[in-house]
């Protein structure tokens, strides 16, 4: 053991809790593992942490605040243990419940919608305060998706009344009036990440349903000039 090793326990005291948070074959004791560069031996109820000081400090306090989050009632997956990481590794001040229980949305699946970073936690508060926001990031960061989200769970608590999804209609050599059928149809194919998402939120009959009857808009970006909403 180096100087700056050290050696910490954590008893969660419920047998079941702590099956459910090691996961089967304790993969996510062992995903942490590998995340961290430590070692974690459990017994029982009782989690054992050994390697650099500051890392077991982490992971002791990434599990008991996964621990509390499934007390909440958050149901936890692989992908959720790398985001804690970073989000507790990014800002010792964060607390994952603050970000992991801000519920945007639950699908019609039972999917619960949460923000998984500090930027996606601030992007939804942004929306949330303001009437127009704008997100800007790579691709596959979720702001499409969590805009949507938030304009669905609007909807659902009728604080508005109808979703109008526009998009660029970025081109790839072809041309949009080329495109077979109406506007809707024409524009279909740029607006697919948002129909993605939407029925992605609500099961896809009632998706059609809704764009049939005009509580979802789709429309390009270029036929927006001179619209007035209300």
């Amino acid at each position: 053991m180096n100087d700056s090793d050290s050696s910490r326990t954590l008893d969660l005291l419920d047998p079941e809790l702590t099956a459910r948070l090691l996961g089967r074959q304790n993969r996510h004791l062992k995903q942490v593992e590998r995340l961290l560069g430590i070692r974690i031996g459990s017994k029982g109820t009782s989690l054992h942490f050994r390697g650099e000081d500051h890392q077991v400090a982490l992971a002791r306090r990434l599990f008991e605040e996964l621990a509390g989050l499934l007390r909440e009632g958050y149901p936890l997956y692989a992908p959720d243990f790398d985001y804690a990481v970073r989000i507790l590794s990014s800002d010792s001040r964060l607390s994952l419940k603050d970000i992991f229980l801000d519920t945007i949305y639950v699908s019609a699946r039972k999917k619960v919608i949460t923000p998984k970073s500090l930027a996606q936690k601030s992007y939804i508060d942004a929306i949330r305060a303001h009437d127009v926001v704008f997100g800007v990031g790579p691709a596959g960061t979720g702001k499409t998706y969590l805009a949507m989200a938030m304009a669905v769970a609007s909807l659902a608590r009728k604080e508005v009344s109808r979703i109008i999804l526009v998009r660029p209609a970025v081109e790839a050599g072809e041309k949009l009036g080329f495109l077979p059928g109406d506007i809707a149809e024409k524009v279909n194919p740029y607006l697919r990440p948002l129909y993605d998402a939407l029925y992605d939120m609500v099961d896809l009959n009632r998706g059609q349903e809704m764009v049939e009857q005009g509580t979802v808009e789709v429309a390009p970006l270029a036929f927006m000039r001179g619209r007035t909403l209300n």
